[in-house]
């Protein structure tokens, strides 16, 4: 009969480094997995990553300075030398879209940002505690998309002023109801679940079983709500600027380079308007398509 030999200290530290490194690429495997299964998926990384490098390095990229005006050269159709042609006062469209992706997915990121903790935090406390907490913020975020939206958002930025920080105030205001009741729903069908029963008989407190046991689960589905409101934050900063209640000219903004290049449409000059509205959509498709990978990411049980 053979006897099995003892583990040897050697053979400890190599099963020791085993685990750790399958622990360290867990995630990477993971992803990897999702954007081999999904190509949409992969599509949607793509773009999100070329997005990234012309918010993080336009400046250096743009072949122009973005506000330099040339009277020379204004109104030029795209070129070998302008790419998306220029402007009425001479500027580089190409250079000013580019550098126009950083304002854009900065006040994006921002508002879609604070709306997410603002929101996750209301519905976590409403759907787990319940009672007039429950009552009471029902109340106020029915009050909220008791409005159109995008006419709520006009009206903050009208009355606070049409800075970027207003900006970002009020889109993350509008977005809040997403959160909180989505929220809100998942902790509420979860908090008298198995393992949170068991979470509680072990000892922890409901503000840890609420964090580290309930709210994770609720991270899939708001991963795609975050997807989404990234595109519509975008629509919604680009819609404020080309009704003149958003970021100020010149700064390149595509909701500002679309409201100016449309006047220039009937008379031909129709690269004004549609290279920054190409760009404004190529930025929204990408985030509506990155929320079923991020989910599939973020989602316990797709890693088994």
């Amino acid at each position: 009969m053979n006897q099995s030999t003892p583990p040897t200290a050697l053979d400890e530290s190599v099963l020791s480094e085993a685990q750790s490194a399958s622990n360290d690429t867990g995630f990477g495997a993971h992803l990897l997995y999702v954007l081999r299964a999904n190509p949409v998926t992969l599509l949607a990384f793509v773009l999100f990553l070329l997005i990234v490098a012309c918010a993080l390095f336009g400046h250096a990229l743009a072949p122009y300075d973005p506000l330099a005006t040339s009277a020379g050269d204004a109104l030029q159709p795209p070129s070998a030398q302008h790419w998306f042609g220029t402007d009425s006062v001479g500027r580089d469209v190409f250079s000013r879209v580019l550098v126009a992706t950083r304002l854009d997915l900065s006040i994006s990121i921002a508002a879609v940002a604070l709306s997410f903790v603002i929101g996750s935090i209301l519905g976590g406390i409403a759907g787990f505690w319940g009672g007039w907490l429950d009552s009471v913020l029902n109340r106020i975020l029915d009050t909220i998309m008791a409005f159109p939206l995008f006419v709520l958002a006009m009206g903050i930025v009208a009355a606070l002023g049409n800075t970027i920080e207003n900006i970002i105030y009020a889109t993350a205001i509008i977005n809040i109801p997403f959160y909180a009741r989505l929220v809100r729903a998942e902790v509420n069908i979860r908090r008298d679940a198995g393992f949170v029963r068991a979470a509680r008989l072990a000892g922890n407190s409901k503000l840890r079983v609420l964090v580290i046991h309930i709210f994770p689960n609720a991270l899939p589905p708001m991963m795609v709500q975050v997807s989404l409101n990234m595109g519509w934050a975008i629509l919604n900063a680009a819609g404020l600027s080309f009704i003149g209640l958003g970021v100020r000219p010149p700064t390149p903004e595509w909701g500002i380079m679309v409201a100016e290049g449309a006047n220039f449409i009937v008379s031909g000059e129709w690269w004004l308007a549609v290279f920054p509205g190409l760009w404004l959509m190529i930025a929204v498709f990408t985030f509506n398509l990155l929320g079923d990978g991020l989910r599939d990411m973020v989602d316990p049980r797709k890693r088994t």
